[in-house]
């Protein structure tokens, strides 16, 4: 049995959380390994909805959970999404949850920090969630960061506190602020050590071994690939790595352990706050799918730009990712639309190109070539067969596949956990 990736194929919000669960129910354990709580998964089970930012979204379904070194973890948020859960009849404990003890944090003067610059950056805004997941990547690779494992030795970290103040303290008053508050940091850090401290576990030597045990571990990652570090739309990216390869050095196990990636893609493309986005569509078509997708940020709320399918965007994210194999989401969104629209290259100053150019000016300026599709009047919601769905409908799955050059794997028909088409089972590859 292969162990699978889970990784967003476009700019994020594909629709992971529900695949995510729908494959932790086949899986012996769910790892979290990149991104922080910027990162928001919706599951709807039944009549009950679980917002999740920071948790993986096996927890829902019971399946053993990590929080992977990749990630970084505000302690006060993930008090509160323990909380919230709970408040919803899911029990998270440190037997069911497991956090790398060398997972940065992310404390208060990173949200101050991350707002400010924001705010200060005029036209040049990226559109971030205001979080402190930029700030606490950087203090992570200038080796400043406070770690999970920290937090037992707080009486040590005079050292650790003085290259945090000597780098934050330059920046804060630039922007007009007090210093850090030494003391008030270290009285929250000891209040919320005791709530942390028990989930804290060496994650990459359990993974080690539940992988000799032969346990099927299923990767979850965040945000989507066209938002990596390297490989989006720069600037307006995230502040990690997001593609398959970070599973390794997110989790702490070595890179064969991918196995089967599954890349994640709505029907259509969105993506949330700034930067270019070639097949946008900013009429009554975009505020349909906009509408009917609910297509609004789980962690923000921020309404998300509505375009058609992008198939030079997909290609590229199954190249730098290596994706085995699409789950697609949202098709019943399409239902009742006479004709689709499906971008397969670009027009560029005058040239057709097949590849996504790396500087956001020139992305701004590439035209979208479209090939037209018939659409379908049928409903597609709650199918779970794909001789069941309407003949127009298969084609279109079928020339997404053609165009991107990968399989169609998974099709999600609603938000519901239960409406999916299962055409390959990724964990039998």
């Amino acid at each position: 049995m292969a162990n699978v990736t889970v990784i967003g194929a476009q700019w994020g919000d594909e629709g992971k959380g529900k695949i995510v669960d729908w494959l932790a129910s086949r899986a012996d354990v769910v790892v979290r390994f990149q991104g922080g709580h910027n990162a928001g998964h919706t599951l709807v089970v039944g009549d009950q909805t679980y917002k999740l930012s920071l948790l993986p979204s096996g927890i829902v379904r019971g399946t053993l959970s990590m929080i992977g070194n990749g990630v970084v973890l505000d302690p006060w948020h993930f008090r509160d999404e323990v909380a919230k859960l709970k408040a919803q009849g899911v029990e998270i404990t440190p037997e069911n949850l497991h956090i790398a003890e060398t997972c940065p944090l992310i404390l208060p003067f990173h949200r101050d920090l991350d707002g400010l610059r924001e705010d200060a950056s005029g036209a040049g805004k990226i559109g971030t969630t205001r979080r402190g997941i930029g700030p606490a990547y950087e203090d992570k690779v200038g080796r400043r960061a406070i770690r999970v494992c920290d937090l037992a030795h707080l009486d040590d970290l005079d050292a650790q506190l003085d290259r945090i103040c000597a780098h934050h303290d330059a920046l804060r008053a630039g922007f007009g602020l007090e210093g850090i508050d030494r003391q008030r940091l270290l009285d929250d850090l000891w209040d919320i050590a005791a709530f942390l401290l028990p989930f804290a576990k060496p994650v990459w030597h359990e993974l080690n071994a539940a992988r000799k045990r032969g346990d099927r571990i299923l990767f979850e990652g965040a945000q989507g690939v066209l938002l990596d570090v390297d490989h989006g739309t720069y600037p307006f990216v995230t502040s990690s790595n997001t593609i398959a390869g970070t599973a390794s050095s997110g989790s702490g196990l070595g890179p064969s352990a991918a196995g089967f990636v599954l890349g994640i893609v709505k029907a259509y493309t969105t993506r949330v706050g700034s930067g270019p986005f070639p097949t946008e569509l900013e009429d009554e078509t975009g505020q349909r799918l906009g509408e009917r997708g609910h297509e609004f940020g789980t962690v923000t709320g921020r309404k998300r730009r509505c375009g058609w399918f992008d198939a030079v965007l997909v290609r590229q994210s199954a190249a730098v990712s290596g994706i085995t194999g699409i789950a697609l989401t949202k098709l019943d969104v399409l239902d009742g639309l006479k004709e689709l629209m499906l971008c397969t290259g670009y027009e560029l100053d005058g040239e057709v190109i097949d590849i996504l150019p790396m500087g956001a000016d020139e992305i701004a300026r590439c035209k979208p070539i479209y090939e037209v599709i018939p659409g379908w009047s049928e409903t597609t919601v709650g199918v779970t067969e794909m001789d069941k769905l309407p003949a127009t409908a298969r084609r279109y799955l079928e020339r997404i596949a053609e165009v991107t050059g990968v399989p169609v794997h998974v099709v999600s028909t609603s938000p519901d956990r239960d409406h999916t088409i299962l055409l390959h089972n990724p964990f039998a590859a």
